[in-house]
């Protein structure tokens, strides 16, 4: 393979891009300008470069025309750069001899001039091309990747995921915050359009999650710390007191019968605060695992510091023979190496109290899409029965889309399953209440976008849903009803319209958390706050930071179906780098020479992906390899100029910019 040492013969390469480039470049009068340019050998211009032929025509001038510099003039080389890479290596050269400009995103696609563009093409090449000649060789690393998996968030992307990896033979450590998994969707009754029950499709999944060899499930738990790089991550969890020996517990929930509060009078959080809990409690009658947890700010052992007779003859005795209560339990810590991680942290609902001129939190008759969700739920605190918090049974139910979402107070984005499920409540509610039930669904516009979404629509329709084209401006309370007030923008008038129940369809929003959670394992966030992809389209299930992948609604708003279609995505990359066995670790990345470095500590702290270390004994900063981006931060900012980055020298860059200057002088003579 030929290192460089040679005098520079460059093949220089302009793709049309179909009509991408070609539209706007007059891309055969720059490859004409650029067969004059010193150590030019080939200059060519091609309809498609990225195609199979063109990757072959830069193979055969590799080695007809002993070329031993490649450009390629394109798109963006977050696209395409690793493709001509490697043919410039199948070529016979070092793929580091290659230098791509990007003449799509960065020329053709912001001008509408096309003399001034092409001109601007000829000085993108010129300086790509002086650039080129001063490359180095470089060789990739290749990382071992360790065979274990971790699953942060057990809804139903995290299950699925787990369970894929997990029948794969890899062992999967799957870490969910909540005392049961489950997410979201273990609140759901019903999954649209075709009316599942919830339960049914999601417990045996749980279940699996539960009993499976390969799988060790640590829930009430938090990932605290990640240290290492992909294929060797070092990762620390933080697990919760339940205050009950788990191995102990066999769910017999003795101790929540013989329980001192003889009546449920707290809260449930897994019911939306719609019923009661007791301080000892399961979360919902499938979680998984069974295993009782006590709240420590309820119990009377904790709010009296010791044990009252009357407690001692109730929970305690209760369980006297499993001995599985532990009032002294402490937090936990637990450090396990992973190779690969994927994060299902999942979402939270919009807080519909933000939005005050609709009412909730004030009129009691105003819910929530998941309060609804757990009222028509057979194991929901009133039994599937559509009974509101007065105690009556509505008979006209107002369903307001879209709050939250697609408005430029709160969140603009649309979160994608508000159409649908606002269909899915209106054909419930009617079908609890009966015929004579009267539902308003109050819409902007309907997106039912998905595989029997539209037929769905067409069937509440039959069913005898009132649709309005118009969210409500404002909700009253006029004598005992709630009265919605605006305009329906379909017939051009206004409306008031009372109603005995109101359901607001909250927008999917990103998790508080969030922020944090990025930070722990690298991840970038979106304007949104949703956590950000590598690339939308090439990479949708990977994250820049390698080895970590992302599944279900924690990247966007998405249904079941797309969350576990992602969730088998995700498994798969995870186990194509599982089977593969190493990983190659690009070597255009940072370096500190021991020999200029002051020991300063600067590059430290600039460092967004803590791969730069103190060496205390030679009182040197040093990069790890495997962590490293390649970003530049700390060859930017060093004050001895002892932090580098390979592939971007200042031979390189100096080189690139006088080719720039160059190229306009010429113009301009």
């Amino acid at each position: 393979m030929n290192n460089g040492h040679d005098q520079p013969r460059i093949g220089v390469y302009i793709c049309h891009c179909g009509h991408n480039i070609a539209g706007t470049i007059d891309v055969a009068a720059v490859a004409k300008y650029v067969e004059g340019l010193p150590g030019v050998v080939v200059s060519r211009d091609y309809k498609y470069m990225c195609s199979e032929p063109g990757q072959e025509l830069i193979q055969w001038d590799i080695k007809g025309h002993k070329l031993n510099r490649i450009v390629v003039a394109s798109c963006s080389p977050l696209l395409h750069e690793h493709t001509f890479r490697n043919a410039t290596e199948k070529g016979g050269i070092n793929p580091f001899f290659f230098q791509m400009v990007n003449i799509r995103e960065h020329n053709s696609w912001v001008h509408t001039d096309r003399a001034a563009a092409t001109q601007k093409a000829k000085a993108q090449i010129h300086g790509a091309v002086r650039r080129v000649a001063g490359h180095r060789a470089l060789e990739t690393k290749k990382v071992a990747i360790h065979p274990d998996v971790l699953v942060v968030g057990g809804g139903i992307a995290g299950i699925h995921a787990a369970v894929t990896m997990a029948n794969a033979g890899k062992k999967v450590y799957l870490v969910e915050r909540e005392p049961s998994i489950g997410g979201h969707m273990a609140k759901f009754d019903k999954t649209f359009p075709t009316l599942d029950c919830a339960a049914c499709i999601l417990t045996p999944k749980m279940s699996s999650v539960g009993n499976h060899p390969n799988i060790t499930l640590w829930t009430y738990s938090e990932v605290a710390k990640v240290d290492g790089f992909v294929g060797n991550y070092k990762v620390t969890v933080k697990r919760k007191p339940r205050y009950i020996i788990e191995d102990l517990c066999i769910g017999c929930q003795e101790c929540i019968t013989n329980c001192v509060y003889k009546e449920a009078k707290f809260p449930d959080e897994f019911n939306e605060g719609l019923g009661k809990r007791k301080p000892v409690y399961i979360p919902f009658a499938q979680a998984t695992p069974q295993v009782v947890l006590i709240d420590p700010e309820l119990c009377l052992n904790f709010k009296r510091g010791v044990l009252t007779d009357k407690c001692k003859k109730t929970c305690v005795e209760a369980c006297a023979d499993r001995k599985a209560i532990d009032f002294q339990q402490q937090e936990e810590i637990k450090e396990i190496q992973v190779g690969t991680v994927i994060v299902a942290t999942g979402f939270k609902t919009f807080d519909a109290k933000r939005v005050p001129y609709y009412g909730y939190g004030k009129y009691q008759n105003v819910y929530t899409s998941l309060e609804v969700e757990r009222l028509v739920n057979a194991s929901g605190p009133t039994g599937g029965e559509v009974i509101l918090r007065d105690g009556k049974k509505p008979q006209t139910v107002a369903i307001v889309h879209c709050v939250g979402s697609r408005d430029v107070n709160y969140h603009e984005y649309c979160s994608r399953v508000c159409c649908m499920y606002a269909l899915k409540y209106g054909h419930l509610i009617h079908d609890k209440i009966g015929p004579e039930a009267v539902i308003h669904d109050f819409y902007i516009d309907l997106r039912c976008f998905g595989k029997g979404y539209e037929e769905f629509y067409r069937r509440c329709q039959e069913e005898g849903v009132h649709f309005i084209r118009g969210k409500p401006a404002q909700i009253e309370c006029r004598e005992g009803k709630l009265v919605l007030v605006g305009e329906d923008t379909l017939l051009g008038r206004l409306y008031r319209i009372p109603v005995d129940m109101v359901v607001l369809c909250a927008a999917m929003q990103a998790r508080k958390d969030a922020e944090e959670v990025g930070r722990i394992f690298g991840v970038s966030r979106s304007r949104d706050g949703f956590f950000l992809e590598e690339h939308p389209k090439l990479a949708p299930l990977s994250t820049a930071t390698d080895g970590v992948f992302l599944a279900g609604t924690c990247q966007a708003p998405r249904d079941v179906p797309d969350a576990v279609a992602q969730a088998s995505g995700a498994a798969a990359k995870v186990l194509s780098l599982i089977v593969r066995g190493r990983v190659e670790i690009e070597p255009t990345i940072s370096w500190i020479d021991p020999d200029i470095c002051a020991g300063c500590q600067v590059c430290l702290g600039l460092c967004a992906y803590s791969a730069i270390s103190f060496d205390e004994r030679r009182k040197v900063s040093v990069v790890n390899e495997a962590l490293c981006k390649g970003c530049g931060s700390c060859s930017g900012f060093c004050p001895s100029g002892a932090a580098r980055s390979r592939h971007f020298d200042n031979r390189q860059i100096f080189s690139e910019i006088d080719g720039l200057f160059d190229a306009i002088h010429a113009v301009g003579r």
